[in-house]
């Protein structure tokens, strides 16, 4: 029977902010070296299946995107219309196999996980399978290396052998005194969220031991629409199921659970402190990222995640700082898990910094902004090759784009014409405009707008390639 991976692509991220925000969290960003998390957990599975992927609407075309670069197609990608945990998001999944394939096994995986060894999780996942193929529903779980509280626990009914083993409890996260009593026990794993089972068999489970998700979650598969290659849920039973995490609705509970353990690198970069962990660093200890210099530091993590942002530290010990352009942290490394803590805050005060990214990812590219004003914001946009905007009109404001790399084919009500670089053009209050890419390279403008508003839902779409609504941004 062959195993098909299931890529879990929710989250907002926020233990690592300013770097992870909910409009663009941690597994699409490159944390460590260039290649992104999610994009390093597709590469560590191509030798199964094609993944099918459980993400959020906005984040599809990130996916696509992110899996093109890397030249992996996957089997299917279903738009969660909110995020309800663990559960509904595995159930989906199973059902979704399982009417495909009446033996299929899935191998469920969060997409944000550092698995810098790919043949030993390889042959993790291949004893798994032995397992799952009995009918048994396998969590793995990862010899822990030093008393942390920022995971869960499994605990055994005696120390791993290197193989399967049954699972005596679950454990929640922690306090320090309490983890490092079950570090030393030698029967406790860390819980890293990764399961395989059989789709059938996971789904009984469901039955059995959570089976109110049963109605909405399959009403919501059911009535599921395409769209561009992705299959959006239907939102009105999706919004009846528990938002629960399937550890609760399910492995608690359930008797035919094995542990699968791990017990080479892993983390799940769950804060500073684990980046910090997995950064190379200095003899003092000391990990730099960008334009960060440190100097006469100890145990230090100093990001600049900008290039025009230089990032210098004196004497610091312990810290960790990480500077964007919108946004600084500057923590205890110890408080790393305390980092959602600000973004609370933020949130509360209504920063913009609390959950936008700055730079807002589209299907076509990306922009940011530069400078806001009182009337005025000035833009840098970057459109993909062959991409295009939608053919659009806004209410409120006038724009002007000036090209800086490649070609722009504009479009002003009944006028296209190419711009090349160094040239601009007005787009009149009203006016019906796109703008489009038709080169082989990235196409940089900068656009400056101006009038009485200028949010991004002052749009009304006539065309868009890309089959957004008439209210959607961009």
């Amino acid at each position: 029977m062959s195993i098909t991976p299931v890529l879990l692509c929710g989250g907002a991220g926020s233990r690592l902010w300013p770097l992870s925000r909910k409009s663009y969290p941690k597994q699409f960003v490159p944390l460590l070296g260039e290649e992104t998390l999610f994009q390093a957990s597709a590469n560590r599975l191509q030798s199964f299946q094609n993944p099918l992927i459980v993400t959020a609407s906005d984040f599809r075309f990130i996916v696509t995107e992110q899996l093109a670069a890397i030249g992996i197609d996957p089997g299917a990608i279903l738009l969660e219309p909110e995020g309800r945990n663990t559960a509904p998001a595995v159930l989906v999944s199973a059902l979704y196999l399982h009417a495909r394939d009446a033996d299929a096994i899935m191998l469920v995986c969060p997409s944000d996980h550092l698995i810098p060894d790919t043949a030993q999780f390889l042959d993790a996942a291949h004893i798994a399978q032995d397992v799952a193929e009995q009918g048994q529903l396998v969590t793995f779980g990862i010899t822990p290396t030093h008393p942390e509280t920022g995971y869960g626990y499994l605990e055994l009914a005696e120390a791993p052998q290197g193989g399967p083993a049954p699972l005596k409890r679950f454990v929640e996260k922690p306090d320090a005194t309490t983890a490092a009593t079950l570090l030393a026990s030698g029967k406790h794993m860390w819980n890293a969220g990764i399961f395989m089972f059989r789709a059938a068999a996971i789904i009984e489970a469901f039955k059995a031991h959570a089976p109110t998700l049963m109605d909405p979650v399959s009403a919501s598969l059911e009535a599921a629409e395409p769209d561009l290659g992705f299959l959006r849920l239907a939102p009105a039973p999706w919004a009846q199921a528990d938002n629960i995490s399937i550890d609760y609705a399910v492995m608690e509970r359930a008797d035919n659970l094995s542990v699968v353990p791990y017990s080479h690198a892993w983390s799940d970069l769950g804060g500073w402190d684990a980046v910090w962990r997995e950064s190379p660093r200095d003899d003092r200890g000391v990990a730099t990222h960008g334009t960060a210099t440190a100097i006469d530091c100890d145990n230090a993590l100093l990001r600049s995640e900008s290039d025009e942002m230089a990032l210098v530290g004196i004497g610091l010990k312990n810290i960790v700082a990480v500077a964007m352009n919108d946004a600084v942290l500057i923590a205890d490394a110890a408080r790393g898990q305390d980092v959602k803590l600000a973004v609370q805050s933020l949130k509360a005060q209504g920063a913009v910094q609390a959950e936008q990214f700055p730079k807002d990812h589209r299907p076509w590219g990306w922009f940011e902004s530069l400078v806001i004003g009182n009337r005025f914001q000035v833009k840098r946009i970057v459109v993909h090759p062959g991409a295009a905007l939608s053919l659009q009109s806004h209410h409120h404001r006038a724009e002007h784009w000036i090209v800086v790399e490649g070609t722009a084919k504009v479009t002003i009500d009944d006028e296209v014409k190419l711009i090349s670089e160094n040239q601009s053009v007005y787009i009149p209050l009203g006016a019906v405009h796109r703008m489009e890419n038709p080169g082989k390279m990235p196409m940089v403008l900068i656009e400056v707008q101006t009038g009485s508003y200028l949010g991004e839902d002052d749009i009304i779409r006539y065309e868009d390639v890309y089959a957004r609504g008439a209210g959607a941004k961009g």
